[in-house]
């Protein structure tokens, strides 16, 4: 059978593009697959630089990462190397390897952490108490990497607060802050070292004002914040929403050693006040009347003719204390003094704290059924020698 000529050239075409095609799928076997999809997402324009913001160009996205970045540099991690008293009261100061043989002998230093704040660019650091303890090493730990030797310049027990002095340039010295005019559901955030992670920051809100009566110091007035504060913290700065410092981070409330969701600070005013005494004469002037206290209750209030129990007890005066001076004697109830009621003892021994020595005080109250009231020079508070 004869082929025409339009056949045989179709043919041959077809020939030829089979081949082609299996000569490109030979090469190019990707032909054969289904395109890929091309992803589309909406992405947000780069923030405007810092210098070019104005209020119409400010990010809505709320942050606190530039109140960080002002008061990060300023709160500085506190290792500390202290002796260990005897085993009994350390058992977790020595834990044997057991991959050893033999059990090591027992150190007799025992190191902790903790977490300061560069108030001056003196050098001067301000932390707790509990912190530098008994410690005979002390080393401070910038955020820029920095490391050297404290000295400690002074403590005070009674509110917990201790002050270093470190010897380095450029020190980035935090701003303090207004911790009287704090709200209660302010936000707050906590900067310090828990657990030695290093510089670690959480957020909170202020939970209560003027907390007192744990007896954990002598002088309690602390801010609750339900930030998380974990062993470590302590010493650390508490910060507003504008990188202020409004208080030293020095206590949580736990069942397990770890946060719980309620933690306490010194407020900064109270702290302020106790560095700067520490620094500027050595030790910290407060009013003293030398008398001992316990709360009034409702059935010594009602024997002395009282219908509330806003007031504190007197349960001893020491002799030739301004106490006694004034006529003050043990069972008396003391209501007001100045012009202040007397709410707790907690209170009382505050508002007493705060007056200068030298300064004449009324105090009024209650003797048997009586209202009586005297005058009262107070004088400095005596220090234990420690």
């Amino acid at each position: 059978m004869k082929i025409s000529k339009t056949a045989r050239f179709v043919l041959q075409s077809a020939t030829i593009g089979l081949a082609v095609a299996i000569v490109l799928l030979f090469l190019k076997p990707e032909l054969l697959q289904r395109p890929r999809p091309v992803v589309e997402v909406h992405t947000s324009a780069p923030p405007p630089s810092t210098a070019s913001r104005t209020p119409a160009t400010r990010p809505r996205l709320i942050s606190f990462a530039d109140a960080v970045a002002r008061a990060g540099p300023s709160v500085v991690n506190i290792f500390t190397l202290r002796p260990v008293r005897s085993l009994t009261d350390k058992p977790h100061a020595f834990k044997p390897n057991p991959s050893q043989g033999q059990e090591r002998r027992p150190h007799r230093h025992e190191r902790s952490l903790g977490s300061g704040v560069i108030i001056s660019s003196q050098g001067y650091v301000l932390t707790n108490d509990h912190v530098i303890s008994g410690a005979t090493h002390i080393l401070v730990m910038l955020a820029d990497g920095r490391s050297t030797g404290a000295r400690v310049i002074g403590s005070d027990p009674d509110t917990d607060l201790a002050v270093l002095h470190i010897d380095l340039p450029r020190l980035p010295a935090i701003t303090i802050g207004d911790s009287k005019n704090l709200r209660v559901g302010d936000v707050v955030l906590a900067i310090g070292n828990p657990f030695g992670f290093g510089q670690t920051v959480t957020q909170g809100i202020v939970s209560a004002k003027g907390r007192s009566g744990f007896g954990i110091n002598t002088y309690e007035n602390f801010i609750q914040t339900d930030a998380a504060i974990n062993p470590g913290n302590s010493g650390g700065a508490l910060i507003n929403t504008r990188g202020e410092l409004i208080g030293i981070n020095s206590v949580i409330f736990s069942r397990n050693g770890e946060s719980q969701g309620i933690s306490f600070a010194i407020p900064i005013h109270t702290a302020h006040r106790v560095m700067k005494q520490i620094i500027e004469q050595g030790y910290v002037t407060r009013g003293w009347l030398g008398i001992g206290l316990r709360p009034l209750t409702m059935t010594a209030a009602r024997r002395a003719g009282l219908n509330h129990t806003l007031g504190i007890v007197v349960t001893r005066v020491l002799p030739g204390s301004p106490a006694e001076k004034a006529g003050i004697r043990p069972g008396d109830i003391l209501i007001r003094i100045g012009d202040e009621d007397i709410v707790n003892a907690e209170q009382f021994m505050s508002m007493l704290a705060a007056i200068k020595p030298g300064t004449r005080i009324r105090i009024e109250g209650r003797r048997g059924q009586r209202p009586w009231s005297a005058i009262a020079t107070v004088t400095q508070r005596p220090y234990p020698r420690r």
